[in-house]
């Protein structure tokens, strides 16, 4: 048999095709030709290293486990206010809004010098240029509320009286049943712009 045909066969009969008669024919010349035989004995121990490594798991030893580990880049910490946002959406949400909700109201309290006179009974209620009058003898029946402007109380006022951003004046002869409010600061006035809204909110 011709040594590259045998080297041929080699492999068919190590991977089991080889017939029964091949065989006998491949073992009379591995038997005759050292050659061949020192390169079948060589690829028949390559062949049960390629199978035992596909059926038994070798586990990598630690130190190259860690080293393999170690080299990895190493995550970044995500920063600590990042992660609260992220497991508080709602509650980041509301602040959001609110931050900006103040910063409008304070905005929109620093731009609006306009007079505004709110409440009942305001035909009883005198208007001088940025001043609001209550003259002696007249009666305010309810809440008065002046923004931006002078306030000056002479009569009877049957309810609170808020003054926004202005100043209050009250005579001897005023009479006011309900609370005197003077707000002159952002914060007040916005609290109150709040909870005026919250009181309207729930009225209607």
């Amino acid at each position: 048999m011709d040594c590259r045909l045998a080297v041929s066969l080699m492999h068919e009969y190590l991977d089991d095709d080889l017939s029964k008669d091949q065989a006998i024919v491949l073992k009379g010349h591995l038997e005759q030709c050292p050659n061949c035989s020192k390169l079948f004995h060589e690829l028949e121990q390559t062949d049960m290293m390629l199978y035992a490594a596909q059926h038994h798991s070798f586990a990598a030893p630690d130190e190259l486990t860690n080293r393999i580990l170690n080299s990895l880049p190493k995550p970044k910490k995500q920063q600590v206010w990042l992660t609260w946002i992220k497991q508080h959406p709602a509650v980041t949400a509301a602040a959001v809004f609110m931050l900006i909700m103040v910063f409008s109201s304070i905005s929109i309290w620093n731009s609006d010098n306009q007079l505004v006179v709110k409440g009942a009974s305001l035909d009883q209620v005198v208007i001088e240029g940025d001043t609001v009058i209550v003259p002696e003898g007249k009666t305010v029946a309810g809440d008065l509320t002046v923004e931006n402007g002078k306030t000056k109380v002479y009569g009877e006022v049957q309810g609170n009286v808020t003054v926004i951003d202005g100043s209050l004046y009250q005579a001897s002869t005023a009479h006011i049943s309900g609370q005197v409010k003077s707000i002159n600061q952002a914060m007040d006035w916005l609290w109150y712009k709040l909870t005026n809204m919250f009181t309207e909110v729930a009225y209607y």
